[in-house]
């Protein structure tokens, strides 16, 4: 018969697992919430240029200063979506840490821990999961995001078409369509 100890330790090793897999979430997410804030500032210093007399002047500058303008609530929803995931990965952690908490205290203490355990580690890797799917969500709002800035940099290179290749251009506008 295996040592009860044992099984205690390994019964509240069981969601560390869980928690491991949310931390990494969060790292790559809080990656992501700056990548955001990055490019939130690197579309205002852009902006700030093409409303100055010279990027008024310079070729589609109109067009730009509308895909900027179109991006920022896009940019903002991403951002909530990242807080969201991110307040759902901190819930899963402080839930499974609760439960291993619970699991050796119940065994320290010699008493019946019950159901509560179990119920926490379920909420928590709901909490999980649940984040990860906005993180999905999100991923899918970038690349949204992305294809414009692909198409409207062709649209560049189709304004300049004297100084690039007809079929370049036709060969990177079939990619950006078919992403």
């Amino acid at each position: 018969m295996a040592d009860a100890n044992l099984q205690v330790l390994t019964a509240m090793i069981t969601p560390a697992v869980l928690i491991s897999g949310a931390g990494t979430l969060l790292m790559s997410t809080s990656s992501r919430l700056g990548r955001v804030t990055d490019r939130v500032r690197q579309l205002t210093a852009r902006f700030k240029v093409l409303v100055t007399d010279e990027g008024r002047a310079e070729a589609l500058a109109r067009d730009e200063k509308r895909l900027i303008v179109k991006q920022l609530p896009r940019l903002a929803r991403r951002s909530r979506i990242i807080v969201r995931a991110m307040t759902a990965l901190y819930l899963a952690v402080a839930l499974l840490v609760l439960t291993s908490i619970l699991i050796g205290g119940s065994a320290l203490l010699g008493a019946q821990a019950g159901p509560l355990p179990v119920m926490l580690a379920i909420a928590g890797a709901a909490s999980l999961a649940y984040g990860a799917l906005l993180l999905s969500f999100e991923t899918r709002l970038s690349a949204r995001t992305t294809r414009e800035e692909m198409q409207f940099l062709i649209t560049l290179g189709d304004h300049y078409a004297g100084l690039y290749d007809e079929a370049l251009m036709t060969s990177a506008r079939q990619g950006v369509d078919r992403s």
